[in-house]
């Protein structure tokens, strides 16, 4: 089935509309969740880990790189919890017609996007009052949107095909994005594992091979400060295209097993 032909553009049209409408539906304060939630979020960490435990003290704008670490975070959890359930969920939508099943991957995608995208705006607001200035760098952000895209969209896809039959994924990847996420400099700088915060440790290394803390230090690069430090300035140069190549990888894999499987879908739902 043609993914671009009009019904298929017309449905993902719809779904995204839909799920964009049902979101904050019934709340006091509606898309201002978008903002808010994540604000929120931020406001927490940052007074647990750097007021108080001090977090990140030398590194310069460290608020703002939290910040959009968290930022960065919040659309990798969203497009892989939603996507994962997001075929079961849409199971009497695939009995009723037919359609070429990525679509519900990619609406999902979508709606997060756009709330990456009113994040990362917050970010860019919260960086100019925190002095930060921008370089020619800020170029590069597309294409790490896009990285980021890739892996997460990737995952989303696989995720979604196990969870079809197996529903214990739920918890279980939910207790992996816990540890997920202390397995990536969101909350600390990269210089934390650093033997006396001067020479690199093999698990500093080890950390920097992960595709998302790639990611995520190549956004506060880019659009911070050179402070930052980046998977190809602590990588060996035989592993250091590792974390950059995974992202296509993951994502090509998922697409794959998910279009093998997804003719099934309806049947097992």
């Amino acid at each position: 089935m043609n993914f671009f032909d009009k019904k298929n553009k017309i449905l993902l049209k719809e779904l995204i509309k839909t799920d964009f409408k049902l979101r904050y539906q019934g709340s006091a304060i509606g898309y201002l969740w978008s903002i808010l939630k994540p604000v929120l979020l931020f406001l927490v960490l940052y007074m647990v880990f750097v007021k108080f435990l001090r977090f990140g003290a030398g590194v310069p704008h460290f608020a703002v790189a939290l910040l959009l670490g968290m930022t960065v975070w919040n659309f990798f959890t969203e497009v892989t919890n939603m996507g994962m359930v997001s075929i079961v969920s849409r199971g009497d939508l695939m009995r009723k017609i037919s359609f070429s099943k990525p679509i519900i991957i990619f609406s999902v995608t979508a709606n997060a996007l756009i709330n990456f995208g009113i994040n990362l705006v917050v970010v860019l607001i919260f960086a100019l009052i925190n002095g930060v200035t921008f370089s020619a760098k800020v170029v590069f952000l597309p294409f790490l949107v896009v990285e980021l895209i890739l892996l997460s969209v990737g995952i989303a896809f696989l995720l979604a095909t196990l969870f079809v039959r197996y529903r214990d994924l739920g918890p279980v990847w939910e207790v992996f994005l816990q540890a997920f996420m202390y397995a990536t400099p969101i909350i600390y700088p990269v210089t934390m594992l650093f033997t006396n915060g001067t020479q690199a440790t093999w698990y500093a290394r080890a950390v920097m091979l992960n595709p998302m803390a790639q990611i995520v230090q190549d956004f506060r690069y880019t659009l911070i400060d050179p402070v930052n430090i980046t998977s190809w300035q602590l990588l060996p140069l035989s592993v250091v295209w590792v974390p950059y190549i995974l992202s296509p990888i993951i994502f090509l894999l998922g697409m794959a097993v998910f279009n093998r499987q997804s003719d099934r879908f309806a049947e097992i739902i």
